[in-house]
């Protein structure tokens, strides 16, 4: 069984920075849930998350998240994490701007079983959007 440490770096970064959605199978619950005030509701399990994954790929195809702090404790691990990336393509009908973006965020990740079940995030969704253009900065 692969560890809980493992997983999260897959499910943070590594299904983000090389696009590989086949672990998401093996790695995430049927009842997987997504709980994050910045993305739109996703479906439930692994294809909830490939959507997830795919989208922001297909919207920033260089991203690049880099873990800088994962904890793990009983059946929940927790990262701090940054992601940067140039938007050239869509996201949730957002066009294209062709700008770079920095953010940071956390996630927390629930296991069941050697499994994804949950996922909260929080991360700088309104600097993402600030630094793409889409929002002007007050003042």
């Amino acid at each position: 069984m692969t560890d809980q440490k493992t997983i999260a770096r897959y499910f943070i970064a590594e299904a983000f920075n090389t696009g590989n959605l086949a672990p998401a199978d093996e790695y995430i619950a049927a009842d997987f849930v997504n709980h994050d005030p910045g993305t739109p509701p996703l479906p439930t399990g692994p294809e909830g998350y490939k959507q997830l994954a795919s989208g922001y790929r297909a919207a920033f195809p260089d991203i690049q998240i880099t873990i800088d702090d994962l904890f793990a404790e009983g059946d929940k691990v927790a990262g701090r994490w940054t992601a940067r990336g140039t938007n050239t393509g869509s996201l949730i009908g957002m066009p294209p701007t062709g700008k770079q973006m920095t953010v940071t965020g956390t996630s927390i990740l629930t296991f069941a079983g050697g499994k994804v079940v949950a996922h909260h995030t929080n991360w700088d969704t309104l600097g993402m959007l600030q630094q793409l253009g889409v929002i002007s900065m007050p003042g």
